[in-house]
């Protein structure tokens, strides 16, 4: 206890901005930015929509093999990053018992504070924490596919629904399964994002905050302000949806002509 505390005591008024700056966004982006109506505007509110009208069609399958082969596809992805997971968390691990090494790397640095081997391993540790909290969110996300898969496998065939509001309630639940696994997965990978910031604390504190806020702005742009989510809201400009009717007519006339 003493030896943290002494250790804590080593920090700058600096390293303690960018540490509470780095746990407000890592913490404050689900809770600020995932729920209630701004949630619903991005991309999670989206796509589970998108999950819902899935949801709705799997019922019309008589043998889901391609609900099937779409869950086996996101399986996999999450399946590879956890696997990836481990071995960054076992390479952390090791860098713990080289810490003299990352001392010097550190030292030879330009701009780099000067720093002991305890604050070395204090930084560390919250990459291991964060890695860690990547695994547990793949691993999770992991799990709850496979519940999706026991829904689509339990999940009467069109004809055979008791009711129109039976295949509604199957579809919502099918629907929120898989929107569950999928934002464990995006928080998975949110982590490598923030990840990626907290390394830059080796180097300096403001090069930890500069980090921080640019990854947080990178993640909130790709929520809510890219070509993606736009794509999926249909909201194409005008003159080209305009354009791709203009190509298809004349194709249409050319062929009568023929005929």
């Amino acid at each position: 206890m003493d030896a943290l505390l002494s250790t804590l005591a080593l920090l700058s008024w600096v390293d303690y901005t960018g540490v509470i700056l780095f746990l407000s966004c890592w913490m404050g982006y689900r809770f600020v930015l995932e729920r209630g109506a701004m949630g619903r505007k991005g991309l999670i509110g989206i796509t589970h929509e998108y999950r819902l009208q899935w949801a709705m069609e799997s019922a019309a399958r008589e043998i889901p093999v391609a609900c099937a082969g779409l869950v086996n596809n996101l399986m996999s992805s999450v399946s590879f990053y956890a696997s990836t997971t481990i071995y960054i968390i076992a390479g952390l691990f090791a860098l713990v018992g080289s810490v003299d090494r990352l001392l010097s790397f550190s030292a030879d640095m330009p701009f780099a504070q000067v720093v002991t081997s305890s604050l070395i391993e204090l930084k560390l540790i919250l990459l291991i924490f964060i890695f860690v909290n990547a695994y547990f969110k793949f691993t999770w996300s992991l799990r709850q596919f496979n519940f999706l898969c026991i829904l689509i496998g339990g999940s009467p065939y069109q004809e055979n629904m008791p009711s129109e509001e039976y295949r509604l309630k199957t579809a919502k639940r099918m629907a929120r399964v898989n929107s569950c696994a999928g934002n464990e997965f995006n928080r998975g990978i949110r982590s490598y994002y923030y990840g990626i910031a907290a390394s830059t604390w080796f180097l300096h504190p403001v090069a930890f905050i500069v980090a921080t806020v640019w990854v947080t702005y990178i993640l909130y742009v790709r929520d809510f302000k890219s070509p993606v989510l736009e794509i999926l809201r249909d909201t194409y400009p005008p003159e080209l949806r305009d354009y791709e009717l203009k190509v298809k007519a004349p194709a249409k006339n050319n062929e009568n002509t023929v005929s």
